[in-house]
């Protein structure tokens, strides 16, 4: 494959972060300069994200994220995404006459696990204090950033729903209306809760006057939430977005126990494979048509199940991924997200902070495993990646909801197969496709007339979207060569930039 990059990828042997909003990334890195790791960079990072990017991500939404210590060589995953109130159930919904996860409004929120998430890392893997991290969010939230064009555009087409709810038209817009490109906007009541989350880390969010106001609006709006559901929230390392969907697909369509599935993996995992055998026997065992030929010579327009609760007609696309690489070769892959256009569209009071809906992820139907019930977590979307071969180490991503699966498979075929770097690999043409039936895909015009042509020759029906749009998501990727030198890529399709940190000419803070 053959892809001249628009930008070059950057390179260094210090650190470098990678984020879809400049003033953030820098931020990051300002941590980095003042004797901070990758995962205090990345906290930092996210929290001015959740200020400049806020129709995308925010503190009031949930957090996943991937960290790959070098001086172990360990990987390690924490799944900060939160779980529906008490008392908040399919039930309850359906007695109030819902036949449907509604996707705004206080029924589709659930305790938000950023925080939580970043408290989480701090304590366990970082080397400065929260205040440190804090710090920069609380500069740009009082002080004021000018907003960049890409969120300023999508900033802009969420007016009328950020006018609807008083607390939100407080915090988001300014004499009623979106704050355009180029203008400084400021948000000084969540600097407010920046601050406090400086000074008590996650008690700073889940206790005392933040938690008041989130647990005033869900009052207000007729909500469930409790205070020991923000303050007893824990983190799990478990994924949903893809061990809750192996449960969710074997317990509907299934026959066997997830002892029989998994004992192929476990048994490969622990006494190694031969590859080009296990490939073959996959290839062998295929039945009824499933990946019977390599390519088959028509598009399959109609899969099952073409229809699965708690999927279908998904708004949640709106999320940041950053990744961060320091000086040590600690990988960062970090994604966030508020789930749909500005979440649920509440405020929390006086905090500035808008609440997700990742809570419309649930059913109502009560037999499916992915049914609503308290203090239970929905199947979540948002899938931060890692890749490694040999010494080369990849912490990458590409948001936008269940685009995300397929970007990163395309993602990792250009570098694996086609031997792209991780920027060629970022602007490469993508294809992507929202629904599970059907032959419609619709692919980047950066793809060549003749892979289109042969698609449609195919039965598929191709629809060519204009390049750098949104709809094929954003992406961010850092890498280490295993020989010191570090890379960092950003998507062109974003505001976003890679930025490298500065050796200590000038000394360093700590």
């Amino acid at each position: 494959m053959n892809v001249i990059a628009g930008r070059s990828k950057i390179a260094t042997t210090y650190g470098i972060v990678a984020a879809s909003q400049p003033l953030a990334a820098r931020a990051g890195v300002q941590v980095l300069e003042h004797g901070g790791n990758a995962v205090d960079a990345a906290i930092a990072t996210n929290a001015v994200m959740a200020l400049v990017e806020p129709y995308f991500d925010g503190i009031g939404g949930d957090l996943f994220v991937m960290y790959y210590e070098a001086k172990t060589g360990k990987l390690h995953g924490l799944n900060a995404g939160g779980w529906a109130p008490s008392g908040l159930s399919a039930a309850l919904l359906k007695a109030k006459g819902m036949e449907r996860m509604p996707q705004k409004g206080i029924y589709s929120v659930t305790v938000p696990g950023a925080v939580a998430g970043w408290d989480t890392m701090r304590a366990k893997f970082g080397k400065l204090p929260m205040s440190d991290l804090m710090a920069p969010a609380i500069y740009y939230a009082e002080n004021g950033f000018p907003v960049s064009e890409v969120i300023a555009d999508a900033w802009g087409r969420a007016t009328d729903g950020l006018a609807a709810e008083p607390y939100a038209a407080k915090a988001f817009l300014v004499n009623g209306r979106a704050p355009k490109a180029g203008e400084v906007f400021r948000n000084p009541d969540l600097g407010g809760s920046f601050r406090l989350i400086a000074e008590k880390g996650r008690a700073g969010f889940y206790e005392g006057r933040t938690a008041e106001a989130i647990l005033a609006i869900s009052r207000e709006k007729g909500g469930t939430m409790t205070a020991a559901d923000l303050r007893e929230y824990i983190y799990t390392v478990t994924v949903p977005g893809a061990v809750a969907g192996w449960d969710a697909l074997r317990s509907k369509f299934g026959k066997l126990p997830m002892s029989d599935l998994m004992a192929p993996a476990i048994f490969y995992a622990e006494n190694g494979f031969p590859v080009s055998e296990v490939i073959a026997d996959a290839w062998a065992r295929a039945k009824d048509g499933l990946a019977a030929e390599p390519y088959p010579a028509k598009a399959a327009c109609n899969v099952e199940p073409s229809v699965f609760d708690g999927l279908t007609n998904s708004p949640g696309g709106d999320t940041i991924y950053l990744s961060v690489i320091d000086r040590d070769g600690n990988i960062v892959s970090l994604i966030q997200s508020l789930y749909g256009s500005f979440g649920s569209g509440l405020v929390a009071p006086g905090t500035g902070i808008m609440l997700h809906n990742r809570g419309g992820l649930f059913t109502l139907d009560e037999k499916h495993p992915n049914a609503l019930a308290p203090r239970k977590r929905p199947l979540h979307t948002i899938i931060p990646a890692f890749m490694q071969k040999g010494d080369v180490r990849i912490g990458f991503g590409i948001m936008g909801g269940f685009n995300q699966a397929q970007a990163h498979a395309q993602f990792v075929a250009d570098i694996a197969d086609f031997g792209l770097d991780i920027q060629q690999a970022l602007e490469a043409g993508r294809f992507t496709k929202g629904s599970f039936a059907g032959c419609d895909v619709q692919i980047e015009a950066l793809v060549p007339d003749k892979v289109r042509s042969e698609l449609k020759a195919l039965g598929h029906d191709v629809r060519v979207v204009p390049p750098r749009s949104g709809t094929f998501g954003y992406g961010q990727a850092v890498m280490s060569d295993g020989a010191g030198v570090h890379f960092g890529a950003s998507e062109p399709r974003h505001d976003g930039a890679a930025i490298p940190e500065a050796p200590p000419i000038f000394g360093r803070g700590r």
